[in-house]
């Protein structure tokens, strides 16, 4: 089994900051690409940013040049800086890592999920 551990959401004014943590533990050989999600009310889940295990990083548009995704692949932590939020930047982020374990003899690489954290933006 695979845990993520979110830490760091909460309530912030417009134009503040937050922090996202997240750390992955359990059966893994290998952590690949780590991610946040991120679901509002009455939409559909969307990916907000990824990071690989290179360090290559995508970001949907609306929060390029606002948020940063980094990762400690030692630690298997994924941390998301939320700058300049936005209200529509109201949403439970979930944080994602495609790991690669053996489970029942098969290797392969599983998508795992965190609890996921509110992150609600005032106006």
């Amino acid at each position: 089994q695979v845990h993520l551990v979110e830490s760091g959401g909460g309530l912030v004014q417009a134009g503040g900051s937050l922090r996202l943590s997240c750390a992955a533990s359990g059966n893994m050989i290998r952590v690949e690409t780590m991610g946040w999600y991120r679901q509002a009310p009455g939409k559909q889940r969307e990916k907000v940013a990824g990071i690989t295990s290179g360090g290559s990083t995508t970001y949907i548009d609306s929060v390029k040049d606002r948020f940063t995704i980094s990762r400690d692949n030692a630690e298997n932590t994924v941390t998301l800086q939320m700058n300049s939020l936005k209200p529509e930047d109201t949403a439970v982020y979930y944080c994602n890592a495609e790991v690669l374990n053996t489970v029942a003899r098969n290797t392969l690489l599983r998508d795992y999920w965190g609890q996921g954290t509110q992150v609600t933006v005032s106006s």
